[in-house]
Formats: C-alpha cells, structure tokens, sequence
C-alpha cells in the first residue's frame, strides 16, 4: 500500500520494493525517491519514518510463520495442488486450494451462485488464476490450469449466516492483502471447527441444540402466515418437535436414511395433526398445522434465487433450481397426505372441511401481531445460524421488509381483489424496503465498526474526533455486555486486552532508546488477532437479507398447489333450463389450483424484481447524493497522471459493490471490458495490477477526523 501511494504521489520509479512474509515489512531505496520537480531528495529517513508511521500494527508484528497443512485436503484436491505446485509453486497452487473451497462453502452457506461466482471472478483476476468453473444447483465443476484438471463436488443445501458472512470476509480478506494464503486456509478450517464461533451460536449450530428451533418457528408460523389459532399453536409445536428428532435420527444415521428424511418427517406431521383433528373435536385447522411444521423444509428462497439466476441470464440454474425445490415440495405433501391416510377415513373431504378452522383470528387488529412475527423471525435466524450478538440486525431488516409488505397487502386487499396487483405490489414494496434498509444498516455498522477497528488495529494514530471517540466507547461497551450475557466472542474481550499490550510493545519499538525490535506473538495471540483482521472486514449485506427474503418468499404456497392436486376440489354443478327441460352442468373447479399456481408465481417474480430494483435504489441513490454532497479532498495525495489514483478507487468501489450488486458484473464472461483492459506497453500496468486491490486508505492511514495531518506526513518530503 505504501508503496502504491508513494508511485501515485509522483514519487517516480521505486528501485526496490520488497515484502518480508513473516514481518511485512516494506523497504524502499530512498536514494531513487524523486521530487515532482526532479532532483533526489535527501530526506531518506524523513521518507522511511512516514511510510513506517502509515502501516497498522498487522505490518509491524513477526508471525510465527504458520504453514496450512495440505494433508488434511481431499485426496483429489491435495493430488491437483501437488501439480500445481511443481508447475506454478506453492503460493500460487494454494490460491487455487482457496478458491475451491471458498467456492464450496459460500455455496453450501448461501446457494447464490451469482455472488459466489463475482468473489471468484475478483480471486481470479488479482492472483491471475487459471481456473474457471461451473456452478449447478447441486453440483459444482472447476476446470483448474484451462481444463488440465477437473474437479466435481456436490454441495448440498445448508443455509448458513454466519459462515456466508465470514467466508465471504476471509475472501475479502485474502484479496485485499490483509492476511497470506496460508493465513486465509488455516482461519477457513478453524471456522469450519468452531473456533471462531460464540458458545451459544454453537449451541444452536448443530443438534441436539437445534432441537429448539424447530417448534419455535413451527408454531409462531403457523399463526402469523397461516392462519392458525393458539389451540394450533400447540399442536404445530408438537409436530414440529417430532420433526426435528427425526431429522436428527436420520442424518445420525447418515448414508441413505438421510434421503428419508422428507417423507418420513411428512407422514408423522399429518399423523399427528389428524389425530388431534379426529379425537379432539375436529377444529384443528390441517393447513396451519402441516404449513407451520413444514416450513422449515421448504426451501423457500430458491424460488427467489431461481428467478434472479434466469433473469441474469443462467437460465439452465434457474429452471433446474425452480424444479427441483418444487419436486422436494411435493414429496413433503405427498408424505403428509400419507399420514392423513393412516388417521382418516375420508382425507379429501377432512382437507376441505377444515378450511372452516383456519382464519378465525384477524392479525390487522391484534396487538401481539409484530411481537408474534418476531419470535418467528428469531427462529428464522436460529434456522440461518446467525450470530446471536447480531440478531437485532436481522430482526431490524425482517421487520421493516413484513411490515411493509403487510401494511401495502392490506390497503390493496380491498381494492384489488379480483387480481393478483396486491400482491405483486406489497412484494415488490416489502422487498425493496428491505433491501434499502438493509443498505442503510450495513453502512451504518460498518462506519461506526470502522473507529473500533482503527482504534485496535493501530491504523490511526492519535484521538478521533468526539463522534469517532463516541463510536469507539460505544463499540467497546457493546463488545463486553454481549460477552457478559454469553452472546459474544470470547475472543473480542480477548483482543481488547490484546490490543494494549500491542499498543505498549509498538511505543517500545519506535523508541530509539528502547532495546525491542519486533512484536511477538503467541499462538494464542496470533490466532486472535488474525480474527481481528477478518472481523475488520466490511459486513456482508446478503448475510442480513437471506433470512429477511426466507421470511418474504412463498415457500408454502406451492404446497398449496401440490395439496389441491393431491386431494381435487370437488365439481362444480349448475342447473340450466333449455327448451323447459333441466340440465344439470357439472364441471371439475381448476380455479383453486391455479390460482395457487399463479400466485406463486406473482409472488417469487415480484420479490425477486423488488431485490433488484432495491439494489439499483441503493446503487445510484448512494451516486447521486456523493455527486451532490461529496467533494474531492484536497489533501488526497496527487500524481503525474491525473486519473491514475481516481482510477484505482473506482476499481477497489466497484470491486466492493460487485459483492453485494447483480447488476455488477466484472470483467465475468466479457473479456472486452474496458475495465481491466491493461496496456501491455504501460510502464504502470504491472504496478497497477499488482495494487487495484489495495486498500489505500486504511493501510497508510487516512481517516476522516485526521486525513489532514496524516497525508502532510506523506506528502511533505515531495513538495
């Protein structure tokens, strides 16, 4: 980074500059170093004292050199690396390593493969890998050195926040220099092991914990999406209970008993229900109770998902995907009709009598109903492994994008109840207040995150401004209380601790007078800080929203469907007189099942239209209001080329938005893109490629409350 702003700033060609591994230390002949004006400048010690004074603590410390063991890798993979590796050498067959597992567990965790695929493309283009891939519903293909080696893995469904948060950082991470390759291998197995996870989050992670969950979120559904009542409540509780032991029977099991697990958990909830419904006074209302339970199992953000990959243009991921959710829906139905069968003698009309059951409480004008909606939305995110310490975050988003999706349905309902408007509308409405807000809410943690991590990260030197010192207090008391009530990271308090001690040892160091010339750290130590590092990072967005888009998407609707066709409305019969002779017309009633068909249609379209045109919102609301309010600063270093350093932040922008955007696509399937075109015979190209990337802000200290006196620093031995 240093030496990027020091080429920027005009400082001409830099003979040398070196990076140490294990120091990160960065040396520069100063003897080459030139004025704007030509000439060598004899402040050499002037020069080395600012750019030492810019690094963050990471740069000054000596880690212990650490080395990812690649024995532990799968013995396909460890095969393909060790080719590699004499071919290209070990850094460059690790990155590889990294992008495959990064790619496999972004997919397990999210199943997007649009965003997981633009991560890849940005790996690809800083480390110039030569590797491309295909990412299926299920399967994924990595073609390693053009097509020499294929690799295929197949990776299941498993949404998970909390590592489709912290893979998506390590990647970050990586790509940005903040931590080696072996670094980022060696964070990604102790993640996978639990080791950066808070005690209670793994309570929930994994069973017999989850168990909890499961009634939870099938009971509170049942009531706010459903229909149901308090008596439903119970019994949805129930059933979901028993849900929850059998998917834990059955994937202990492991091999094909797990394949049951959809069926099996389909015919105990319609056993149980229908007992409750035939010997307790037949008004328990069966769509409520079989909905609630088995929402958990419907994977109702892939039909979201389905719609955005056709509409990007991945039209062969986004019909299989819309299929095969949709068949996984059927077999639960079909299983809970089995169950009826056991129970009832007649399930078809049992089906449509309780209907009669369902509805009889109006949530509009009940007080509990946002409370209700949120114990659910609590449950969701347990269901999302997301992090407890975080769930006012997700709460926030969920509520905002119900809410306004709800109180729009509401208003609609009367007016347009003849067409599906209504729904259309309050889905496209409800989904882009979510996005919006979840924009809003990412910004806003990440900027008063950023005086916290400056502050402990070394990466500003002296006091910020009253704001910056109020954000990190605040930041700090926020970090103690969560680990007082068993929600936070040990780890955090840790590293607070840690970061005083790192403070002194770097005081001990700048001091000629004092005998230290390094930072050591402990394993421990080193292990704590490298979660620091990571935990810096900016927060993913798509973290927050996969559970609110869970809460928003028709995930039982095509259930519905599946029932009205397992179980057939009955005929429709009507009476007409012709020529004074009756006539009795009976024809089958198709209207109940299209109309299910139909909405979920609506429904999945409009909420994936409202992500994107939330997105778009975000993107040229963020444009218009820095071109209308934002100014260049002044004190920003300057260079012989006048686009050169706007050039490299509008690279590391769009590499940033591309993260979070569909409408950002990067240099992916278009080879001509202007952006990362490079001139061959550019002198600066290399350097350009080799620093796009580079945070240069945080890494030579720039900071709003003290850019000016820190870019003086950088830029008087120049003037």
């Amino acid at each position: 980074a240093s030496s990027h702003i020091l080429e920027e700033a005009g400082a001409g060609p830099i003979m040398e500059s070196t990076t140490d591994d294990q120091q990160h230390t960065v040396m520069f002949d100063s003897d080459n170093i030139q004025q704007t004006g030509g000439g060598t400048h004899d402040s050499s010690s002037r020069w080395q004292k600012a750019t030492y004074d810019a690094k963050s603590i990471r740069q000054k410390i000596t880690f212990s050199g650490r080395k990812f063991d690649v024995k532990t890798l799968p013995v396909d993979l460890y095969r393909v690396y060790e080719t590699i590796k004499i071919r290209s050498g070990e850094e460059y067959a690790l990155t590889n390593v990294f992008m495959i597992r990064t790619a496999i567990e972004l997919h397990r965790a999210w199943h997007n493969t649009l965003l997981t695929a633009k991560i890849l493309q940005q790996l690809k283009d800083k480390f110039q890998v030569r590797m491309t891939w295909e990412l299926g519903v299920i399967k994924l293909k990595f073609h390693v050195e053009d097509g020499s080696h294929e690799l295929q893995y197949k990776v299941p469904y498993d949404y998970d926040s909390e590592y489709q948060d912290l893979y998506m950082k390590i990647a970050v991470a990586y790509l940005d220099g903040h931590m080696t390759v072996h670094q980022a291998l060696i964070y990604q197995s102790e993640t996978k092991r639990g080791k950066h996870t808070a005690k209670s989050g793994l309570f929930i992670r994994d069973f017999p914990g989850r168990l909890l969950v499961y009634p939870l979120e099938a009971a509170t559904c049942a009531v706010i999406f459903f229909g149901g009542d308090w008596y439903d409540f119970g019994v949805t509780a129930l059933t979901g209970f028993v849900s929850g032991l059998i998917e834990y029977l059955l994937v202990t099991i492991g091999g094909s008993a797990k394949l049951m697990v959809d069926v099996i958990v389909g015919v105990s909830t319609g056993l149980i229900a229908s007992l409750f419904y035939r010997y307790d006074g037949e008004h328990t209302c069966l769509p409520a109770v079989f909905l609630g339970t088995l929402y958990w199992f419907f994977y109702g953000t892939a039909f979201v998902l389905g719609i955005l990959e056709i509409i990007s243009g991945e039209l062969q991921t986004g019909v299989v995907r819309f299929l095969a959710v949709a068949v996984k829906t059927f077999i639960l139905s079909l299983g809970t009709s089995f169950g009826m069968q056991i129970v009832l003698d007649s399930p078809k009309e049992v089906w449509f009598d309780t209907v009669g059951n369902c509805g009889t409480i109006d949530l509009s004008v009940q007080w509990w109903r946002i409370p209700l909606y949120l114990a659910c939305s609590a449950s969701a995110l347990a269901q999302y492994r997301f992090p407890h310490v975080d769930y006012w975050r997700g709460l926030s988003v969920q509520l905002v994008g119900y809410e306004v999706q709800f109180q729009i349905f509401q208003a609609l309902m009367q007016r347009q109840s003849r067409d599906f408007l209504d729904t259309a509308s309050s889905n496209t409405a409800g989904a882009i207040a979510a996005v919006v807000f979840a924009s809003i809410l990412q910004r806003t943690v990440d900027n008063v995150a950023y005086y916290y991590h400056a502050r402990v990260l070394q990466r500003h030197k002296g006091k910020f401004s009253p704001f910056g010192e109020f954000c990190y207090k605040m930041s700090e008391i926020y970090i103690r209380i969560t680990n007082c009530l068993g929600f936070g990271k040990k780890n955090d308090v840790v590293y607070l601790r840690m970061a005083a001690k790192l403070k002194e040892q770097r005081e001990e160091m700048e001091n000629p007078a004092h005998s230290r010339t390094e930072i050591m750290l402990t394993l421990e130590e080193e292990i704590v800080f490298i979660e620091a590092i990571v935990q810096a990072e900016d927060l993913n967005i798509w973290a927050l929203l996969m559970p609110t888009l869970y809460q928003l998407v028709p995930g039982s609707l095509i259930a519905r469907l599946w029932f009205n066709t397992i179980f057939l409305p009955p005929l429709d019969s009507e009476c007409k007189v012709i020529d004074g002779t009756d006539y009795n017309f009976v024809k089958p009633v198709q209207s109940a099942s299209h109309a299910v068909f139909e909405s979920l249609l609506v429904t999945a379209v409009s909420l994936a239209l409202g992500t994107l045109i939330g997105f778009g919102v975000v993107e040229y609301g963020t444009y218009i209001l820095t071109k209308l309010f934002c100014c260049k600063n002044e004190n920003q270093p300057s260079t012989s080329d006048p686009n050169a350093s706007a050039d490299s932040i509008r690279t590391i922008n769009l590499r940033k938005s591309s993260r979070n955007f569909f409408s950002h696509t990067i240099n992916e399937n278009n080879p001509s893109s202007d952006l990362y075109t490079i001139d061959e015979n550019d002198p600066a190209s290399d350097s350009e490629r080799n620093t796009e990337d580079t945070n240069v802000n945080e890494e030579a200290g720039f900071d709003d409350d003290n850019i000016t006196e820190t870019n003086n620093d950088l830029l008087q031995p120049l003037l």
